[in-house]
Parts: C-alpha cells; structure tokens; sequence
C-alpha cells in the first residue's frame, strides 16, 4: 500500500473541521497528522474526535497550537500545510506560508468549488469582507422577508466548536434554553440570540454535510449566515457580500474577504448612514473595481437605544461585539457611537478595572478603543468581563452585543441595551427588490 501524504491543517474551529470533512475524512491517499489552533484562545490542546473523524482515525486527531507548525512538520514528515481560517491579513497568510515553505512543506488553500455542499433547497448566502460589517442584521431582514412571503426558513451559521466537540457535530437551536443546554459562548450567543428572537431556527455544527440534511428536512429556503469573512459552505443561489462603508479601504486587504468580493452576485455597502457619503461611495467604488457585474446596494444599520434618558449625562460603560473589535480590527462599535451622541456623557475605559487575562486581551489588540469587547469564550473569561463591569467607575452600561449579557452574567449595574438592524437606503436597487427578483426565480 503507497505511504499516505501527510498534512497538517492550520485552523480556528470552523473551516478547518470542514475542509478535513470535505476533502480528506474518506481519503485513504491522506493523513491529517493534526490541527493547529489560532485566533480563538483556548481551544488548542484537545483532540478532533473519532465519532467525526471517521474510521481511517481510530483515535481521532490532535489538535495544536499553531506555534507547533515547524515541530509537527519535521516530527511527522509533513509534505504540506492546508489554511483553513479566516478574517487575516494577506501579509499575516503569507507569514504562514513563509514558515511552512521554509520546513520544505507546501502551504496549500482550498477554494469553493472543492469545499461548498450542494443544497436541494435555494440557498441565500450572506457574506463579507471583514467581520463586523452586519451580516447578521441583513440574514434577519432577509428572513422576515421571506417569512412575510409564508415561506419557511432555516439559518445556517457557521460553526464555533469551542466546547465539547462530539456534542457539537449538529446543533438546532429554537430557543434561549437550547442556548444554555448547550452551554453556547457569548459569541455564539451573539449570533444566535437575534435569530431566535425573530422567530427563526437556527441550524450549526461542525459536520456541515449533516446539519444540512437537517435544516432543508424543515425549510424551503436556507439562510446561510457567514462567519467573519468566510466564503460559504454551502453553494448559494445568491451570493450577497458586504462591504463597511467605515473601513473603504479593507475590501482587499483580508483572506478570504477579497475573495468573497469577488464572488459576489450583490454587494451590500453596510452602515452607509454611519458615516459621510463620500466615504460610502468610497467603499462602493473600492469594491466595484474588484467585481463591476454585482449589483451594489447601500444600506443603512441605524442604533437605537432602549432608554436614552438613562445614558445620558453619565458614567457609561460600552459593552460591543467582540469579535468585531479583536478579528474586525474596529477601534469600536455601534455602542460608542451611540452614546457619543447624547450630550454629557463620559466613556469609561474598562481597562481600569479589567483582571489581567482581559488585560492581556487589550495588550493583544491595542487598537481598541475605550470600549470592551464581550468575550466569553470559557466561564473564567465569562466571569472576568463580569469583574471588568462591576467593578468599574460607570453608573450605566450600555450594551452593544446583539445577545442578552445583563441576563447571562446577572450584572447588578443598570443596563441600556443598543440595538440594530439592517434598513434599506431608499436607493434603488434595493435588496428587497433583489430578494423578489431571486423569489420569483425559484418559485417562492
């Protein structure tokens, strides 16, 4: 029998699973020696399990952190080196591809073709080029769009197996409850919470392959609900991608976010309204020049505040989204922008009060702002963002994270939630115009 081809796949939970599922699970011809985790903190150090790595794994497969790359390549005679992340810089990617080649190893990239599932039901995938520019609000629109039309929706997100992995090889979830019973992270809280609470179910998990067989036994139309700047795991129908009219100049900056630009059959200027026409028409322009046949849509991502007069003339403190300020490079979110506009206010830097391992988070990603990003990706660093809040100088807080954290850390200080959701410009074309178009296409 001819010797295996031994590869190593570089990951964060998420794509990596998927390609090994994908492209290697049933390949006699390769070994996956092991994983290797970045971006997401504790998740390195534990094993893919057998139940998902299928029976040329007997014992699963390890997974690493990434700074083992060189020792794994030279102990297991490595011939390559398969990205599988995303939301990084092209210059971060090719540093990676430097220090594969420089062990004699190829570092490899597997496109769409190879890696996106067929759906028997149409598929709308929203993706972007940085994470944090609103995926999310615009999958909901689409959702109470088509859920207006009577048709039954599923949203499938992309995965965030941070926990107990052979629990989390597909995920259903309909309720808060099923959230607890899952012991989800706040940031799979973040994307999940806004989708229950607009009455849709949300389908994930790590075998891609089974979750959407589970998803098209209860819709007629799947949502795919990308994360970061992925591209999709399923093959769209429709492929709609945002741009951040508040960063112009990252529409190709970031694997795979160019990418997705480029693949794009609609582009979504997000947050238009956040910021100066000449800017949005900046990120327009910046994105046409790379895809000038997709259709371009401004869109406007308003923020509401619950209860104004609670903020204003306070000690606030801001809560955002937490991967759009570490992965998304933002120095903040909707949260301080929303409280910049009251009058008297004052922003509490939550670095005065934050214990050393949310410290160490700000000392990672000094370009956040005096804001803290909710992260939650294990109960100590749940805990710690509690400590951070309540023991801080703010009367109030204001929290920016699209999930529910007054109710999940029980903070005994005030909480004024900001809100927001995806609305159309005005302009023409208008994605709901799009969505009609796309409906009538495929008999919906």
């Amino acid at each position: 029998m001819a010797a295996r081809r031994k590869i190593v796949i570089l990951g964060a939970a998420g794509r990596d699973f998927h390609n090994f599922n994908v492209l290697y699970r049933d390949d006699p011809s390769v070994e996956v020696v092991a994983f290797t985790a970045g971006q997401i903190p504790g998740i390195a150090w534990r094993r893919y399990p057998p139940s998902l790595s299928g029976p040329l794994y007997p014992g699963g497969i390890p997974i690493m952190e990434e700074d083992q790359l060189e020792y794994l390549v030279k102990a297991h005679r490595v011939e390559a080196a398969l990205f599988a992340y995303s939301d990084v810089s092209h210059l971060e990617v090719m540093h990676l591809a430097s220090r594969a080649l420089a062990t004699g190893a190829d570092f490899l990239l597997a496109g769409p073709e190879r890696t996106m599932l067929a759906s028997s039901k149409p598929v709308i995938a929203v993706s972007a080029v940085r994470t944090g520019c609103g995926k999310s609000q615009v999958t909901r629109y689409l959702a109470q769009l088509l859920k207006a039309r009577g048709r039954k929706v599923a949203v499938m997100r992309h995965p965030m197996p941070y926990g107990d992995l052979d629990k989390e090889a597909v995920q259903r979830f309909a309720t808060r409850e099923d959230l607890m019973l899952a012991d989800c992270t706040i940031e799979e809280r973040e994307e999940y919470e806004p989708h229950l609470a607009d009455g849709s179910v949300v389908f994930a998990g790590i075998d891609t392959a089974r979750v959407l067989a589970a998803a098209q036994a209860e819709a007629e139309v799947i949502l795919w609900d990308g994360g970061h700047n992925d591209f999709p795991f399923i093959k769209p129908t429709l492929h709609i991608v945002l741009v951040d009219a508040l960063r112009p100049d990252q529409t190709n900056t970031h694997h795979p976010g160019e990418a997705v630009l480029r693949m794009a059959k609609v582009i979504v200027v997000a947050k238009a309204d956040a910021t100066t026409p000449e800017q949005a028409e900046a990120a327009a322009f910046a994105a046409h020049r790379l895809n000038n046949k997709a259709a371009i849509v401004n869109g406007y991502s308003p923020v509401v505040l619950d209860d104004p007069a609670a903020v204003e003339g306070k000690r606030v403190l801001v809560v955002e989204d937490g991967p759009t300020l570490t992965h998304g490079g933002m120095a903040y979110g909707a949260g301080a922008v929303a409280v910049r506009r009251l009058k008297g206010t004052v922003l509490i830097d939550p670095r005065e009060s934050a214990p050393y391992n949310i410290q160490a988070i700000f000392e990672k990603y000094p370009h956040i702002g005096p804001v803290l990003p909710a992260l939650g990706y294990s109960a100590l660093q749940r805990s710690d963002l509690r400590t951070t809040i309540e023991d801080s100088r703010a009367e109030v807080v204001v929290s920016a994270t699209p999930m529910d954290l007054a109710a999940l850390l029980a903070l005994r200080k005030p909480v004024v939630r900001a809100r927001y959701q995806f609305a159309e410009s005005g302009a023409e074309p208008s994605l709901a115009a799009i969505l009609d178009e796309f409906a009538r296409r495929n008999g919906l």
